[in-house]
């Protein structure tokens, strides 16, 4: 079964949405910490959102940075 997944960044509001099933619609929502994840009836997730996107990343990538330094040495 092939699925159509989406990712889009919105900068003005800082948020990274993850679209899993753009056709499904949204029956509830649970959110935890800056991250909000969208179900349908069936309880299937249907859309992801990363609130503070930017700061997410920039986390990330200084953990990776830290990472590979330590894999080096």
């Amino acid at each position: 079964m092939k699925r159509n997944v989406s990712i889009a960044y919105d900068p003005d509001a800082d948020v990274l949405s993850w679209d899993l099933a753009s056709k499904a619609p949204i029956s509830h929502a649970t959110e935890m910490g800056n991250i909000i994840v969208h179900f349908s009836k069936k309880n299937l997730p249907v859309l992801i959102e990363v609130l503070e996107a930017s700061r997410l990343v920039k986390q990330s990538a200084q953990k990776i940075r830290v990472k590979a330094q330590v894999a080096a040495a």
